[in-house]
């Protein structure tokens, strides 16, 4: 495992209607020393993406109003923010549902509920490499 300071500085979006899910990802990512943008649902990340310039990005499949593929689909098809990776986050581990988020473009597929280790690993993983 790379040490803590790996990911310091990065900044990752949450999009989860859970507010457990959305703190517990936050403290995780603090302590990793990840600056974090919390956001409710689709509607409110897209708001805040052109602001935050988030370098990966934690999405919900399950949210009302604008679901995970849904904004998923959206963040992708912008230029300007395609390249930022989309991790889907949802609590059915079902093949279909990995399918589909691939088919829209996420980077990545996790299953909640996720550990610490998870969530920082798949971070790793996508965030920006820096010189």
């Amino acid at each position: 495992m790379n040490n803590a300071n790996d990911l310091a500085g990065v900044r990752v979006m949450v999009i989860d209607d859970s507010n457990t899910i959305r703190r517990s990802a936050e403290i995780f990512l603090l302590k990793a020393g990840c600056e974090v943008i919390l956001a409710e649902d689709g509607f409110d990340a897209l708001a805040k993406i052109a602001d935050h310039q988030p370098e990966v990005i934690f999405v919900d499949i399950m949210m009302p109003r604008l679901d995970g593929y849904q904004t998923c689909a959206l963040i992708k098809k912008n230029p300007r923010l395609r390249e930022i990776p989309v991790i889907m986050l949802s609590s059915k581990d079902g093949l279909f549902d990995r399918a589909r988020g691939r088919l829209v473009g996420s980077d990545e597929y996790l299953t909640k509920p996720f550990s610490k280790d998870t969530l920082l690993e798949a971070v790793s993983r996508h965030r920006p490499q820096r010189a």
